[in-house]
């Protein structure tokens, strides 16, 4: 695995509102905010640059809604951000791929000259596949760190549900499989990265 001297980590929506899991059930992958600190430490010291994307929900519920506490990055997300010794970005969005926020993301990769992403963050099968499929779409290499990820029980048509991981493992397969991405894991790109 070759990982570019400027390939851009976009870390997606690791924000607090996720720890309310009254709201969002059951979720897979506990490990996941650790492998997401690992990319964004190796990032960091290697001078890549990183893209940090921030959900703003016009859901007046939502855990993600602008001026609500869970909005904000998680902790350990906010303590990096402005520590990397390469570009940074702050994209903000209210749909699911930070290809649709502000400023605007295909744009500035491609000032940048930035051809490949890796992809990390929450929720796997919405926001991060949805981010993956565009990358793919727009023709960036684009890797999903699968571990660095993760997602909640989903219900869907006709009755179905699915537990997280199954919903995780749905989503690595349609994007692998179909092409979008490469699904590895964050020690793989860490290990090539690093």
């Amino acid at each position: 695995m070759e990982i570019a001297q400027n390939a851009a980590l976009v870390v997606v929506d690791v924000q607090k509102g996720f720890e309310e899991l009254d709201f969002w059930g059951p979720r897979n992958n506990p490990g996941a905010d650790d492998s997401i600190a690992s990319l964004i430490d190796v990032w960091q010291s290697t001078g890549r640059p990183v893209v940090f994307v921030r959900h703003d929900s016009d859901t007046p519920r939502s855990p993600l809604r602008a001026g609500y506490a869970g909005n904000e990055f998680k902790e350990y997300v906010e303590r990096r951000r402005g520590k990397g010794a390469g570009a940074e970005l702050l994209v903000t969005k209210t749909v699911n791929s930070a290809f649709y926020g502000t400023p605007e993301l295909d744009g500035w990769l491609k000032a940048e000259g930035i051809t490949q992403i890796v992809v990390a963050g929450i929720q796997t099968n919405m926001c991060v596949e949805t981010t993956a499929r565009m990358g793919g779409n727009l023709g960036y290499d684009v890797m999903v760190a699968f571990d660095a990820t993760y997602t909640f029980d989903l219900e869907g048509p006709f009755g179905w549900r699915r537990s997280a991981e199954e919903v995780a493992q749905s989503s690595a397969v349609s994007l692998h499989g179909g092409g979008f991405a490469r699904v590895v894991t964050a020690k793989e790109i860490v290990a090539a990265a690093g």
